[in-house]
């Protein structure tokens, strides 16, 4: 696995987004951890992201870090099918694609829930979690 993708546990979106990449994403290339976990902790002290971030953080295997829309973005041109075009939104200023996300962020427990428990992943899955 190249990239790792860091991920709020507690949000019923940013679970969907895990399942929906885990199912584009047939040979693997992104592994995941939740923010809260020890290991996503680890991993943001590690490459110096602001532990009270609460967006989704994609952890290339170059080492460049990526979070909010460009994070999203970057993931979705690495998956199979027409998710590669979603890439032409990076030519729009990062201030406007994160107003967007930003709006989504700040509600996303109003409008999508709280996690209260967690589909069980298939064990290969479960492989592709750090925590």
């Amino acid at each position: 696995m190249s990239h790792i993708v860091l991920f709020d546990g507690d949000c019923n979106i940013c679970d969907t987004s895990v399942q929906f990449i885990i199912k584009r994403d047939p040979q693997q290339k992104f592994a995941f951890a939740s923010l809260q976990s020890d290991t996503g902790k680890a991993l943001l002290k590690k490459y110096q992201v602001d532990r009270r971030t609460d967006s989704i953080v994609l952890i290339e295997k170059s080492g460049k870090i990526f979070e909010k829309s460009s994070a999203a973005l970057r993931i979705a041109r690495r998956l199979k099918g027409g998710w590669k075009l979603t890439a032409l939104f990076l030519i729009v200023p990062p201030f406007i694609r994160n107003f967007f996300y930003d709006l989504i962020a700040k509600n996303r427990y109003k409008w999508f829930g709280k996690k209260s428990s967690c589909r069980m992943p298939t064990p290969d899955e479960r492989k592709r979690f750090l925590d």
